[in-house]
């Protein structure tokens, strides 16, 4: 128990509240917040797009021809493709807005299970507009 000498008697006990403790304790708190709070850093994470080694396909926004030779290769507008090449070149045309025109132009002599083969892959796209180019010389057959 403190006692005061300033202006009093010595035998009053001081009245006035100690809040040196009080104090003390708040730092100590605010010391242990600050400790505690973690760290912001000020790093912004962004995925940034791999580069791509692959041609750009060759997409036509108005129209694109996919032809099979006698041997069965087969050809998007005029450049050899595989079946996966094909399928991602018939994705992005559906895609475009208004989709363009698909003209499919066999060779008379090509096997039949290439030519079916290339058409379950168009029909597995969902092409809308699909021409088939050539007939004409066969009119004359039937």
């Amino acid at each position: 128990m403190a006692m005061s000498s300033g202006g009093r008697g010595d035998d009053e006990p001081m009245m006035d509240m100690n809040t040196t403790p009080l104090i003390d304790v708040l730092l100590v708190l605010l010391i242990m917040f600050i400790i505690t709070i973690p760290i912001q850093s000020h790093a912004v994470k962004v995925d940034l797009p791999q580069p791509d080694n692959r041609p750009q396909p060759n997409v036509d926004p108005q129209k694109n021809k996919i032809t099979i030779n006698a041997q069965g290769v087969v050809s998007w507008n005029g450049a050899t493709v595989d079946e996966v090449t094909l399928t991602d070149y018939l994705n992005q045309s559906v895609g475009l807005s208004p989709q363009p025109e698909l003209h499919f132009q066999p060779d008379a002599t090509a096997r039949y299970e290439v030519v079916d083969g290339v058409l379950a892959i168009i029909k597995r796209a969902n092409v809308t507009k699909l021409g088939f180019v050539g007939n004409e010389q066969y009119r004359a057959a039937f």
